[in-house]
C-alpha cells in the first residue's frame, strides 16, 4: 500500500510518501519543517517534492492521509481542504487521523510510553488543553476533549499514563508521570500519520476537521 500523508495542524508542516506492506512501513520520501504560519504557501510544493523524490504519480497511490485536528483552526482547515481537493482530482480515498492519535503512535514507536498508557496533552490556550488517553496498543481510553488544567489532570489520573505534548507541564502535578518526551517538540509527523491511516477501513463519509471548541477569532458585531 502506498500512502501520501501530510500534516499542517500544529506548529509544523510535513509530508511523506510511505509504502506499507507485510514487512512494515518504509518511508520513500518525507519533508518536515517547524512552522507556525504560512502552511498554505508551502504545503502543495512540499507534497510535489516528496512525490517527485519517491518517483511516483498520484495514480500509483492507494490513499491520502491527513491530520484532522485538534490544532490551529487555520492549519487544520488547510490540511483537510487540500486532502479533499486532491481526492476529487485523483479519485483516491482520504483517511483522517487526529493529531492526538498521531502523537500517541509516535510515543509508542519511540519507546517513550514504556508499555504504559499514554496521555497526549496539547496547550490549547485560554487556560485549556486538548487531551486524550490511549492504551499501550493505541486504543482510545477517552474521547478527545478541550479541558481546563484541573479537569484534564483529573481525567487522566485514573489511567496512570505517561504524558506527552506541549501541555504536559501545565498539568504537571497529579498521578501521571511527566515523560522525558513532553514538550513543544512532540508534534504529529506525516510518516506516523501514514502508518495509522494504513490500518483504517475506507469510509464513504468525508473527512472533517476536529476542532473541539469554537474559534478564538470573532466576527465584528
Amino acid at each position: 500500500m502506498l500512502v501520501l500523508s501530510f500534516d499542517t495542524a500544529m506548529a509544523a508542516c510535513s509530508a511523506a510518501v510511505v509504502r506499507i506492506d507485510a514487512g512494515g512501513p518504509e518511508t520513500l520520501a518525507s519533508h518536515h519543517e517547524a512552522r507556525t504560519k504560512g502552511h498554505a504557501e508551502v504545503l502543495v510544493p512540499m507534497i510535489a517534492e516528496v512525490m517527485a523524490s519517491a518517483a511516483l504519480s498520484f495514480s500509483d497511490l492507494d490513499r491520502i492521509a491527513v491530520t484532522t485536528g485538534p490544532g490551529t483552526f487555520t492549519g487544520v482547515r488547510i490540511g483537510v481542504a487540500t486532502a479533499r481537493g486532491m481526492a476529487v482530482a485523483s479519485g483516491l480515498p482520504v483517511i483522517g487521523i487526529t493529531t492526538l492519535e498521531a502523537v500517541a503512535a509516535g510515543a509508542v514507536e519511540a519507546g517513550t510510553s514504556r508499555g504504559r498508557p499514554i496521555a497526549v496533552v496539547f496547550d490549547a490556550r485560554r487556560d485549556q488543553v486538548y487531551v486524550q488517553c490511549f492504551s499501550p496498543d493505541l486504543e482510545p481510553l477517552s474521547d478527545p476533549l478541550a479541558l481546563g488544567y484541573d479537569d484534564a489532570r483529573a481525567a487522566i489520573e485514573c489511567h496512570d499514563p505517561v504524558v506527552v505534548g506541549s501541555g504536559a507541564g501545565l498539568i504537571r502535578t497529579g498521578g501521571g508521570e511527566l515523560s522525558s518526551a513532553a514538550g513543544r517538540e512532540v508534534l504529529p509527523t506525516a510518516r506516523i500519520v501514514a502508518g495509522r491511516a494504513a490500518l483504517r477501513t475506507i469510509s464513504s463519509e468525508p473527512v472533517v476537521p476536529l476542532y473541539l471548541r469554537p474559534p478564538d477569532a470573532k466576527l465584528p458585531k
